[in-house]
């Protein structure tokens, strides 16, 4: 009886969604848009030292966005002897493979960087719900079908979470965070060997 219980209660702390399991409460806070800065500047080129750890290879080189229009990016990966490695155009949901090298052109990467790069880069969006822990706000919002947790403190985007069956897939973590230009970024795949390491030049 007492395994049977035990069991049941694993089952159901295991079930638990994301918010739940960190201590976050369902907040009163009627805020129906989330909101990311970071890359929503049309007169801004936002350029990184960039890092991607993929498919146990390592790549380095310079990482450009640049806001177009609405809902409109153009990011490009280029080595520090501006050899393109990757160039995207992201419109809306829509993803344009400009360029990319052999190395990383497999359809499930790219799915993945697709992915990525919208959640990185989506300016505004419905949230689902709302939720609260001491100073931090938690807004869930879906993306391409995925649960999206934005953590605010301050009013201030310090993290970006896809988690399903309240575990973490990917993290997005920025920091050094200046007139809403995040000089440091970092995506941490829990499910799948990609890490991105962007530093603001």
């Amino acid at each position: 009886m007492r395994f049977l219980l035990s069991s049941l209660f694993l089952l159901l702390v295991g079930c638990a969604s994301y918010p739940k399991k960190n201590g976050y409460v369902a907040s009163k806070v009627q805020t129906t848009v989330v909101c990311n800065p970071y890359f929503s500047n049309p007169s801004i080129d936002y350029v990184y030292k960039s890092n991607i750890e993929v498919f146990d290879r390592s790549f380095g080189g310079i990482l450009v966005i640049k806001k177009l229009g609405q809902d409109h990016h153009r990011i490009a990966f280029t080595t520090e002897m501006g050899n393109t490695l990757f160039d995207f155009s992201l419109k809306g949901d829509n993803l344009t493979i400009n360029r990319i090298i052999k190395e990383l052109d497999r359809k499930i990467l790219v799915s993945v960087l697709k992915r990525d790069f919208l959640a990185l880069t989506t300016e505004s969006i419905q949230s689902i719900e709302n939720f609260s822990k001491a100073s931090k706000m938690l807004k869930k919002a879906s993306i391409l079908g995925k649960n999206h947790y934005y953590v605010f403190e301050n009013d201030r985007l310090l993290q970006i979470i896809r988690a399903k069956n309240g575990k973490k897939k990917v993290v997005f973590l920025f920091s050094g965070i200046s007139n809403n230009i995040a000089k440091k970024i970092d995506i941490q795949h829990h499910n799948f060997k990609l890490k991105i390491s962007l530093k603001a030049i």
